[in-house]
């Protein structure tokens, strides 16, 4: 494959970023025509469909690699400027980084707070469960993430951060409503709280009750309360709407007062967290690892 030239690589870069041809021209000061011919020559170039002609338009797979390898240029050039003193007029550095939203509710915010702001770093962070944050990490939304897998995202790399423990909770009033007799059978059709469409976690935890995976069916009941939020749906358990994993700091202020009850309280539930980022020498990405793993290494806990 030939070079790719850096004004197109550019030019998909601000395309994908701004959703449109005619937005991305804007930006970039040309016109719309210009746009076009350039994100076709890269295509020609590489042989490949790099953009989905959608509203807003998407990189394709292939398009992914390029839109990555655009924000690493960029990331790049920027260092080598401020390194220079050369400055470029756009201010403190920006690091976007994907978290899932119990982390930021708990210990990553206070993570960001070790990073050094001379020079300044922005934050850009995008919530996204922890099973998911890879896929921005690929598409080249993020340059770092928290996520549960230890595969590394090409031209990344991993190191394990510690392990998230989750306790099962519900109020008290709850717990004697509907969960009176054993738990393996109260679990399949008491009412319970889930983040999302996507949150599988309170589900695993009733399969892995002696005797919860034998039904064969999905492990909660049809009542599934969706609260996307990592306070709110600590507070919907509290209120009594359903049972569910909460964060362990999240969850012991309540069992202390007496406003939660554990219903398993020798079967916590343990998620290993990674911090996956780019391979990429960042003076501003080295500082935030740093301090994310840090902080992870006081707040997480360590493998048994």
């Amino acid at each position: 494959m030939e070079e790719l030239p850096l004004d197109q690589v550019r030019t998909l870069l601000a395309v994908v970023d701004e959703g449109t041809f005619d937005a991305a021209a804007a930006a970039l000061h040309v016109t719309p025509s210009a746009v076009s011919q350039r994100v076709k020559a890269l295509e020609q170039r590489t042989g490949r469909v790099l953009l989905l002609r959608t509203k807003p338009v998407r990189p394709t797979e292939s398009g992914q690699v390029v839109v990555r390898f655009a924000r690493q240029l960029a990331r790049l050039e920027r260092d080598a400027r401020a390194e220079l003193g050369i400055g470029d007029g756009q201010g403190p550095a920006r690091v976007p980084i994907a978290v899932n939203a119990d982390s930021l509710a708990t210990w990553f915010l206070p993570a960001l707070t070790r990073v050094p702001q001379d020079p300044p770093v922005c934050f850009e962070l995008h919530r996204e469960d922890e099973s998911r944050t890879t896929l921005l990490l690929r598409e080249g939304q993020v340059m770092a993430a928290v996520t549960s897998s230890p595969d590394p995202v090409a031209g990344c790399s991993v190191r394990r951060l510690g392990l998230a423990r989750y306790l099962a909770v519900a109020s008290p009033e709850f717990a004697a409503r509907y969960l009176s007799g054993p738990l393996e059978r109260d679990l399949h059709t008491a009412p319970v709280i889930v983040f999302d469409r996507s949150d599988d976690l309170q589900a695993s935890f009733v399969r892995a009750l002696p005797g919860g995976g034998t039904g064969g069916g999905p492990g909660t009941g049809p009542v599934q309360h969706r609260v996307p939020t990592s306070e709110g749906f600590r507070d919907a358990v509290v209120a009594g709407l359903g049972w569910g994993l909460v964060p362990e700091p999240q969850a012991l202020p309540g069992l202390r007062s007496g406003a939660l009850t554990a219903l398993a309280p020798d079967r916590p539930l343990d998620v290993a967290l990674y911090w996956q980022q780019w391979k990429l020498h960042s003076p501003a990405l080295s500082a935030v690892a740093g301090a994310v793993l840090a902080e992870a290494a006081e707040a997480l806990r360590s493998a048994p």
